[in-house]
């Protein structure tokens, strides 16, 4: 749960609370699942804290960025796509920046429920997969997910683009309906 709160709030320490979760997962099947709540909880608090850490101070940042151009691109993606921006390097176990992200979040005053919510639904899906293959397979899943990386990461990706369909959609819908969003 330590690895996770530093790693996620910004301690970079790429792949080391997968790699801990698939070991100790292995060695120990009975508290694989355990292992893989602690892993959520400590990445959710991680975040929080560069979350809290970007509405505060981020904003000026953030700002200053997007005026010199190089944040346009970034800020522009963020405000089309929002928290599947989170989603995707979340779920990936492929290393995706995650930092960025979720100081994006807080800068631009994303809601923390929606955050919260999408980050333990993301990571709930990594970890418990990861649990679950290293209770089945033990070390060889550091293998398999080196292996299978790309195809992982596809899945996420199709989930991904999947969300954007159904967000467009529904904004489509509530647009054609009069709603203001």
């Amino acid at each position: 749960m330590i690895l996770a709160v530093l790693d996620s709030a910004g301690i970079p320490i790429v792949g080391g609370v997968d790699l801990l979760l698939i070991t100790l997962a292995s060695q120990s099947a009975e508290h694989a699942y355990l292992a893989a709540t602690l892993a959520v909880a400590g990445s959710l608090i991680g975040s929080s804290f560069l979350f809290f850490l970007a509405r505060k101070g981020g904003d000026a940042f953030l700002h200053k960025q997007i005026a010199s151009g190089t944040g346009k691109r970034l800020h522009y993606w963020f405000q089309q796509y929002g928290l599947i921006t989170v989603f995707v390097p979340a779920v990936s176990p492929i290393p995706l920046p995650m930092k960025i992200p979720v100081f994006c979040a807080g800068a631009l005053q994303v809601r923390y429920e929606y955050f919260a919510l999408v980050l333990l639904i993301a990571r709930a899906i990594r970890y418990f997969c990861l649990a679950y293959l290293a209770m089945h397979y033990g070390e060889q899943t550091v293998a398999y997910v080196k292996a299978h990386g790309w195809q992982l990461g596809g899945v996420a990706l199709m989930v991904a683009v999947v969300a954007m369909i159904a967000l467009r959609l529904m904004q489509k819908r509530e647009t054609s309906l009069g709603i203001p969003q």
